[in-house]
């Protein structure tokens, strides 16, 4: 009874934070019909981690920034939202650590691995040094609470708002990008405005396709993974452990987040979910869902797994998104600077999205604000830009993509279970070169603890 007080007054607590969120977004919100076309120094398109953390960064460096999000917050995602101890001083630069402190899960000591009725252990690398010693492990935040602060910090900071708004179209205009976007929704010409700036910084992500020059593709394989996530209530995975789950046709994670919310995330093969639907629609004579057969596949072929959701209950409707697109692609082109996704995917095997993220707007806005003035000024930043993200990002890309296809490939997973078992600490080897304790280049400029 008293556990389940606790659970309640928690629930209670997280439920009227979200709502003061939501009631500053609503109020705070700009809607896109303008009478006036705006000039800024730069539009960012996106307004999750990666958006916001170089609006943020740019706009303490004098610039005029603006946003152009989709969505209105809060608002819940596809991601394993954990995040690496080793950006903790990033966020105090960002304005939301001690927030973040406050709201996130415990901290994340082991990681391990589930796989089929293997359960492993070993420890977490620590953060070893600077300032994000004294915060040694990562933690979990749901998207749903960390995107709202980032924003609320941004628009605090200066950053014009335009949210729920798509950029719909992307053109050259003189010396400057004409970026026209329109409220979600809307169709009438008083709901859309042209937003001007010489830079334009992709933060939508690739998950989507679209008629941005930033936006990729449409793809439709039988090999593409497709991502799926839900939060659960009551589960029994222990508070400081992180596992990966491997199963047949997929890779996930699990790990405590904020007011006790599990967050389970996973990737699955487009082909293996149809046959999955297939069998089970067979078996039980009706429709199945996607989410409903992706849950029973993991419950059924990973004990770890089961026994962690044994007694747990869904907090939320399951969420899914994607093909995800792994891989490293152009950080600029024609004043149009990726970061994020955008920019480059790592396989979400090694939980580094949200810190790929945030640290890919941090290194572009430091470019950026340093550049000389004019086009050859800003291609110099790009070229600098592309550098210094893969060599802060390429061997974590590379070290995914490897454990990745181990994880789907003919045998893979049985070898994974074997080095595990044999060798436990290769789990902590491998946090290490996913990045875990890689911190940010240029965290302690002058310029900008100045301007702080």
């Amino acid at each position: 009874m008293e556990r389940r007080r606790r659970q309640s007054d928690r629930g209670a607590a997280r439920w009227a934070f979200l709502a003061r969120l939501r009631w500053r977004s609503a109020n705070a919100r700009r809607g896109c019909g303008m009478r006036r076309p705006p000039t800024h120094d730069a539009i960012v398109i996106g307004g999750g981690p990666a958006g916001a953390s170089a609006a943020l960064a740019l706009t303490r460096r004098g610039w005029a920034v603006a946003i152009v999000e989709k969505r209105a917050f809060p608002r819940r995602k596809v991601c394993g939202e954990y995040i690496s101890a080793s950006n903790l001083e990033l966020l105090d630069r960002l304005g939301i650590g001690d927030a973040w402190r406050a709201e996130a899960g415990p901290e994340i000591r082991r990681v391990g691995l589930f796989a089929g009725d293997t359960c492993v252990e070993a420890p977490m690398p620590g953060a070893r040094s600077g300032p994000a010693a004294r915060d040694a492990f990562g933690r979990a935040l749901g998207r749903d609470i960390l995107d709202t602060l980032l924003l609320d910090a941004a628009r605090s900071a200066g950053v014009e708002m335009f949210q729920p708004c798509s950029a719909v179209a992307i053109e050259r205009d003189g010396a400057r990008q004409a970026v026209r976007i329109q409220a979600q929704g809307g169709v009438s010409s008083d709901e859309a405005t042209t937003l001007r700036a010489p830079v334009v910084v992709a933060a939508h992500g690739s998950w989507e396709p679209g008629p941005l020059p930033s936006q990729l593709g449409k793809v439709n394989r039988p090999a593409d993974l497709l991502g799926f996530k839900a939060h659960f209530a009551g589960s029994s995975l222990p508070p400081d452990l992180m596992p990966l789950l491997t199963f047949p046709g997929g890779y996930g994670g699990m790990v405590l987040a904020d007011d006790g919310r599990m967050s389970l995330s996973c990737c699955i093969r487009r082909d293996v979910l149809a046959r999955l639907r297939s069998d089970c629609a067979g078996k039980r004579g009706g429709h199945v869902s996607a989410a409903e057969a992706v849950e029973h596949h993991i419950a059924a072929t990973c004990r770890g797994a089961r026994e962690a959701l044994a007694q747990a209950r869904l907090d939320g409707p399951w969420l899914a998104a994607g093909p995800i697109r792994p891989g490293i692609r152009r950080g600029y082109a024609k004043d149009i600077f990726r970061v994020g996704n955008a920019a480059g995917e790592s396989h979400p095997i090694i939980a580094e999205g949200i810190s790929m993220a945030l640290q890919s707007g941090w290194l572009l806005a430091m470019e950026l604000s340093e550049a000389a003035n004019g086009q050859r000024g800003r291609e110099a930043a790009g070229r600098r830009y592309e550098a210094a993200w893969r060599s802060l990002f390429s061997t974590r890309i590379h070290a995914a993509d490897a454990l990745a296809r181990l994880a789907l490939g003919p045998g893979g997973a049985a070898l994974m279970e074997a080095v595990a078992r044999n060798f436990p600490r290769a789990l902590t080897l491998g946090a290490r070169l996913s990045g875990k304790t890689k911190t940010v280049p240029r965290l302690a400029d002058a310029h900008l603890a100045r301007s702080n």
